[in-house]
């Protein structure tokens, strides 16, 4: 059981959250749940903002790696950080959590390729090209949708390129998450090796701009390569986002309230999930819309291309019954009941991502 995209170590650094304790009603994660939930392999996502960057992001990407690092020297009996295949499965065997990470974003290499070096010896295992948030030589999918390019050329430039190559030849994961399409049909043509989308789902049934088309999601089989479907409510589900809309409208009092004290605005709206939690409850999708997406991407290149990548505490909601890590089984009961062999969903729980991280790991320099 693998999944590609958590990001607990951005409440680790800010707020304090130690993965080595009883969070239940607190994250979506921890240590013990995660042992609950039947979780082999873990990717970290190494997160941070626009509001870091040169002289900044690097830095701050490190301090989440060192919170990482700290969980696993405190539990060498039930984590262990491993560097390849090979080191995952013998953690696996061991019944410890193989823990990898993932840069959510390209602007942590701050333009600078030795930053990329450090961050592969430190275990970082992919890198999503950018965040919503353009660097110098890539467009983001949020960029990209609203025809904001002032930062940077239109896809990949020269440099980008370079960094597709040099993530090849290190055999580290080339992720297209929130990329644009431009960007992403750059990849395509400039990779030697399969890429993933570690945390996306399918624009056909929800239309976002975070979601891959089906000519992505062919290219991506094409390329022999893997999408990992993200949990996030307003991704699976088309309804979401605008009940959201109206839900913030009804409390705009204390929203404006919280702005004018200068509070950030994914705290002011953390705040407004975490209060009125249960308003927010009633706005989760089903179980069975996060199942329709892995069923389409099935259906359309099989079930080769296909895992599951949480965004678990990155996010505000997932669907109904999945509360937490712990949640897991629910979704092997739900392929179970939807007629997916043992086989297939093997692959999609973990055997998909196991076979694209070996083929990158293959002739890395």
């Amino acid at each position: 059981m693998v999944d590609t995209h958590n990001d607990f170590l951005s409440k680790a650094v800010e707020d304090h959250y130690a993965f080595d304790t009883d969070l239940r009603g607190q994250t979506y994660s921890d240590m013990a749940r995660m042992k609950q939930g039947g979780v082999d392999v873990q990717v970290f996502s190494i997160f941070c903002d626009d509001h870091y960057g040169k002289g900044s992001a690097f830095a701050y990407a490190n301090q989440e790696l060192d919170s990482l690092y700290a969980i696993a020297a405190r539990n060498p009996d039930r984590m262990q950080i491993v560097y390849s295949y090979k080191e995952l499965m013998n953690a696996v065997k061991h019944h410890k959590l193989a823990a990898l990470s993932g840069v959510e974003g390209g602007h942590m290499i701050e333009d600078n390729l030795s930053y990329l070096d450090s961050f592969y010896k430190r275990g970082v295992r992919y890198m999503t090209l950018t965040w919503n948030n353009s660097t110098s030589w890539a467009t983001s999918a949020s960029d990209e949708s609203k025809h904001s390019f002032i930062v940077t050329p239109y896809g990949l430039n020269e440099f980008g390129k370079q960094v597709v190559r040099k993530m090849n030849d290190m055999g580290m994961l080339i992720d297209v998450s929130h990329n644009g399409e431009k960007t992403f049909w750059d990849v395509i043509q400039t990779t030697t090796k399969p890429i993933i989308a570690s945390h996306s789902s399918v624009y056909t049934i929800c239309p976002v701009f975070r979601n891959l088309k089906d000519d992505q999601i062919k290219a991506i089989a094409k390329n022999g390569g893997v999408i990992q479907v993200n949990f996030y409510s307003g991704f699976i589900d088309s309804t979401y986002l605008p009940r959201v809309d109206h839900f913030l409208k009804l409390h705009k009092a204390e929203h404006d309230s919280l702005a004018m004290l200068k509070k950030p605005e994914s705290r002011i709206l953390e705040y407004l999930f975490t209060h009125y939690k249960k308003d927010l409850d009633t706005l989760r999708p089903p179980l069975s819309l996060l199942i329709d997406h892995i069923d389409y991407i099935v259906r359309l290149v099989g079930a080769d291309y296909v895992g599951l990548g949480s965004d678990f505490d990155g996010i505000e909601s997932a669907p109904r019954e999945l509360d937490g890590v712990e949640d897991y089984p629910k979704i092997t009961e739900a392929l179970v009941q939807r007629g997916y062999s043992r086989k297939d969903i093997y692959k999609i729980l973990g055997g998909n991502f196991l076979r694209v991280l070996k083929a990158n790991e293959a002739h890395a320099q």
